[in-house]
């Protein structure tokens, strides 16, 4: 007889899987912020003057100030999330000391609500609250998990590591190529780069991957092409 494991064991149902899988979509996102920031800056740079030194330091400052933009907005961003979390928590911690009986009712109200009988829903919040009262309150009132924040310090690194790693694509695509290649290829790359980003995001929040990527690439072109039309203009005006 063949034994059955999980109904679906290809489906990660582990703790945490949701947040990895934020953290993950949170990362390409980043990184398609610093492809499409930095390409708009050096493309225009580059428009303007032929200048590797300039090019190459307009690039590192527009790298370099955008992921410090983004680590320090996401740090600010996600410790007030980590705040109104903690008080929402010690408020739930209180009321269970203060009130048990009335937070015991509270917790079978739930499930009877997601479609359990009464009995059931007052067995099943009993022996959650004899295991681990204060877990099981924060998950189906809070939608918490009390031992797995969010982590301000991770989601600033993440957001700062990911806005460098996309912007240094077009920093080398456009320093790298001979002077007359450098716009194409770096066109060329960006919008490659773009695709790949899309798919991903599209993969990972289960939407349409073809609209996502025709969304990503029109915009990171779009941006390309306005900055090139800016240095243009703003060369012509220097000469």
């Amino acid at each position: 007889m063949e034994t059955r494991g999980a109904p679906h064991p290809h489906e990660p149902h582990g703790e945490g899987f949701t947040s990895r899988l934020n953290w993950l979509r949170a990362g390409v996102l980043g990184a398609n912020d610093g492809i499409v920031s930095t390409a708009g800056l050096v493309v225009g740079v580059a428009a303007a003057t032929t200048s590797s030194s300039a090019i190459f330091t307009a690039g590192i400052a527009g790298l370099t100030a955008g992921a410090i933009s983004m680590a320090v907005g996401e740090y600010v961003s996600v410790s007030t999330q980590r705040d109104s979390e903690r008080a929402l928590l010690a408020k739930e911690r209180k009321e269970l000391t203060d009130e048990p009986d009335y937070e015991l009712a509270e917790l079978a109200d739930i499930y009877r609500a997601k479609g359990l009988s009464p009995e059931t829903a007052h067995k099943v919040a009993e022996e959650l609250t004899a295991h681990d009262a204060f877990r099981a309150h924060a998950e189906a009132e809070l939608g918490l998990d009390p031992h797995a924040l969010t982590n301000p310090w991770q989601a600033a690194g993440s957001s700062a590591i990911a806005f460098t790693l996309g912007a240094l694509l077009p920093l080398l695509a456009i320093i790298l190529p001979p002077t007359t290649a450098r716009i194409p290829v770096t066109f060329a790359s960006v919008l490659v780069a773009l695709a790949i980003t899309g798919s991903v995001s599209a993969r990972l929040g289960g939407s349409n991957r073809a609209r996502a990527v025709l969304r990503v690439v029109i915009g990171g072109a779009l941006a390309m092409a306005v900055t090139y039309g800016i240095g243009q203009l703003a060369g012509v005006a220097g000469a």
